[in-house]
């Protein structure tokens, strides 16, 4: 199954109270202003340990649809939830922190940050976050600080170029649509020559390439049902 939008897109609703003024994605201060107003701090279930800038159901916001979002320049916010295989990433991060302590790592999607911010938790080098959405950036930055880790992020689109020499790439629920799951192979590739290790969180979406990861552990994921059509997603964290 592809990952879903939120719940309110692709139909007609009436989001009270919310501004419908265009954001300016050229600037730090009305990014952050954004995510803080229309999020609430929470810990994804899987990973108490962590603290996130989310989506909220009963925040109005989330009620608007793709169209109505789209003209306040606010693109689809993935950052704005804790995604399956982000959270099994984010768990086994913790679990076993000897693969990224002492260890550069990148984040490539990093989306909300979770797996970002698990690796620095257990002590990697460096952990560089990288996301082609400025939205994500900036929760990322946020959420980074809620959990009193240090992050770097990239807007850069990593996909265009060799994967890093060395470290830990770690890739959290990137293979939902053809192209983009075509660009994060290529990727993998380039990184595991050049002697990374390379680790994905995935629940087998639609373009997952079966049988040619390994699987290292699968856990039971809640999730919210608006998002995946299950209350929990069986989810695995796999090494290329």
């Amino acid at each position: 199954m592809e990952r879903s939008v939120p719940h309110g897109w692709g139909r007609s609703t009436e989001a009270q109270g919310v501004s419908s003024e265009r954001l300016d994605q050229a600037d730090p201060q009305a990014l952050a202003h954004f995510i803080e107003a229309n999020t609430e701090m929470l810990a994804p279930p899987l990973v108490p340990e962590i603290v996130l800038h989310l989506a909220a159901e009963s925040l109005p916001i989330w009620q608007k649809t793709e169209d109505e979002l789209g003209e306040m320049n606010v693109p689809p916010p993935y950052w704005a939830f804790a995604w399956a295989g982000g959270q099994a990433m984010a768990r086994y991060l913790i679990d076993t922190p000897d693969i990224c302590r002492d260890r550069p790592v990148l984040d490539l999607g990093s989306g909300s940050g979770i797996s970002a911010i698990a690796a620095a938790k257990v002590g990697a080098r460096y952990v560089l976050a990288a996301d082609i959405d400025p939205l994500a950036l900036a929760a990322i930055e946020l959420n980074g600080k809620a959990n009193d880790v240090p992050i770097e992020t990239t807007g850069d689109d990593l996909l265009a170029q060799p994967g890093p020499r060395e470290g830990v790439v770690i890739i959290g629920d990137l293979f939902y649509e053809r192209e983009l799951a075509d660009g994060v192979l290529g990727f993998i590739d380039s990184a595991k020559a050049a002697g990374c290790t390379v680790l994905i969180g995935d629940p087998q979406r639609s373009y997952f390439p079966r049988g040619r990861f390994e699987k290292l552990f699968e856990y039971q994921v809640p999730v919210t049902r608006e998002l995946e059509d299950a209350e929990i997603k069986r989810t695995a964290v796999w090494r290329a």
